[in-house]
């Protein structure tokens, strides 16, 4: 899938979009969702032009892979989250329900979260 530089998240990572900031350096951003799934419900994007999870992980470089889950790992840290639990989920592509196509990890805590999928 092709990268959108248009996209919501390149719009917020440009300035154009307001968000809720919780944490920001050279490898990622992470704000507030603004449709919480749970009581924490926090997106991190990394700083670059990857469309999906799969994209990253095999176009960034390694100091970006490296820092961006740094980054992830230090949100959830401020949040106070490792000592209960959380939960990280990315989507990638139409059967995961990606909906916007730049790479983001969901981190999400603040309540037991239940099994792992819904079960049809």
């Amino acid at each position: 899938m092709a990268y959108d530089p248009d996209n919501i998240f390149a719009r917020i990572l440009k300035g154009e979009i307001p968000c809720k900031k919780v944490h920001e350096d050279e490898y990622a951003l992470a704000f507030e969702d603004i449709a919480p799934a749970a009581p924490v419900h926090v997106l991190v994007i990394p700083k670059g032009n990857y469309s999906s999870f799969n994209d990253f992980a095999t176009q960034a470089p390694a100091d970006q892979v490296k820092g961006f889950f740094a980054s992830v790992q230090a949100v959830a840290a401020k949040l106070g989250l490792p000592e209960k639990g959380y939960r990280l989920i990315t989507n990638h592509g139409a059967d995961a329900s990606q909906t916007v196509h730049h790479f983001h990890v969901h981190i999400l805590g603040g309540r037991s979260l239940g099994g792992l999928v819904a079960h049809e």
